[in-house]
């Protein structure tokens, strides 16, 4: 094909400001299509893209032969039934996290992908962050020793404002979990591999947002222990008073080995701290100029908002996977590993004990 033509399914804030800078990017890819069921997103989007083809219903923009690839950044209780059509005719995909709904319906997405021979991947977005990367790499190759610990922290401070569709469980599955703590199971998974087991507890202490009623949590809490042999301890909540959101707010990793540790800040996407066996304390150490961006792609790490611009490489790596027809990283199998961690988290909550993650793949 002379170009890959992609179309947003979900065109509301995430699409405009993640994946239309994102494939701005990629010269082998043009947005042709928008799709939202709300009109007055839709006309925002096609007023801010110059797309003209909208369409509410996403059944239309899959009969398009000249969409290849499409976005989905819909409400989680649409993924299912979007991925799937989607599949089914021939699109590449990616879709929004978390991936699915519950477990049964994230393989069921996956499988269709895989049988479908499609691209498909699942925007963990934290992923793409430079020093995240760059500690993947640490921690990987061994730079770090035997992982002991790996621990993560998000807190913003929501207070009680309305979270739209997140904070309703027939639409959105869960709250807090998923929103959120779904990213920071995956740092995990990307650093040190999978989870084997989990105790956890969920809460909500705001029963109404911004006067409509909330049923889902706004704070999570678990500990964890990984197949390599490490511990996990992972938290994030909506309610932490002061804090502030988005990109500013706390967004914490650590890892402890028998070489060293890391520790990784999103508000400082260019460094980490490093510690070493034998040292005084942590150092600041800026990230290399390899892991400034996700391989292959052409943007300038000097410019731009440095805790916004890594987010457009994850549509990068899905419009290069695409035409080097190989995985996307991460691809939907990683969707699924997380969703049976949620899966565990969930019934641990429920039974107040230790639960194994269900295996996978």
């Amino acid at each position: 094909m002379a170009q890959i033509g992609v179309a947003l399914i979900g065109s509301g804030g995430i699409a405009l400001a993640n994946h239309v800078p994102g494939l701005a990017l990629c010269p082998e890819a043009k947005l042709v299509a928008l799709c939202d069921t709300n009109p007055a997103t839709l006309e925002k989007a096609s007023a801010a893209t110059g797309v003209k083809n909208t369409f509410a219903h996403y059944e239309e923009v899959l009969k398009r032969d000249d969409v290849h690839a499409v976005i989905v950044a819909t409400p989680n209780f649409v993924h299912a039934p979007i991925v799937l059509a989607a599949a089914a005719a021939g699109k590449h995909i990616l879709c929004e996290k978390p991936l699915a709904m519950d477990l049964n319906e994230a393989v069921r997405m996956y499988l269709a992908a895989e049988a479908a021979g499609v691209r498909h991947m699942t925007a963990f977005t934290y992923r793409f962050v430079p020093a995240m990367h760059y500690m993947s790499y640490l921690t990987r190759s061994g730079k770090l020793g035997k992982p002991y610990h790996f621990r993560a922290q998000r807190f913003q401070d929501w207070a009680d404002r309305n979270l739209a569709w997140r904070q309703v469980k027939k639409l959105a599955a869960t709250g807090e979990l998923g929103d959120m703590l779904s990213h920071r199971i995956d740092y995990g998974h990307f650093l040190l591999g999978p989870m084997t087991r989990v105790v956890s507890q969920l809460r909500r202490f705001v029963d109404v947002r911004g006067g409509q009623p909330s049923d889902l949590d706004d704070w999570v809490g678990m500990l964890a222990d990984f197949d390599g042999g490490a511990t996990g301890v992972l938290e994030s909540t909506k309610l932490a008073t002061g804090r502030g959101e988005g990109g500013r707010s706390l967004d914490y990793c650590e890892v402890n080995g028998t070489e060293g540790s890391a520790v990784y800040y999103l508000n400082k996407p260019h460094e980490i701290q490093l510690g070493r066996a034998g040292g005084s304390g942590l150092e600041t150490v800026q990230v290399p100029r390899e892991f400034l961006v996700w391989p292959g792609s052409r943007r300038d790490p000097t410019l731009g908002d440095p805790i916004a611009t890594f987010r457009y490489d994850q549509d990068v790596e899905f419009i290069d996977a695409i035409l080097d027809k190989r995985p996307c990283r991460p691809s939907f199998l990683d969707g699924v590993r997380v969703q049976a961690v949620m899966e565990a988290v969930l019934e641990s909550d429920r039974e107040k004990k230790w639960v194994d993650v269900p295996q996978t793949f």
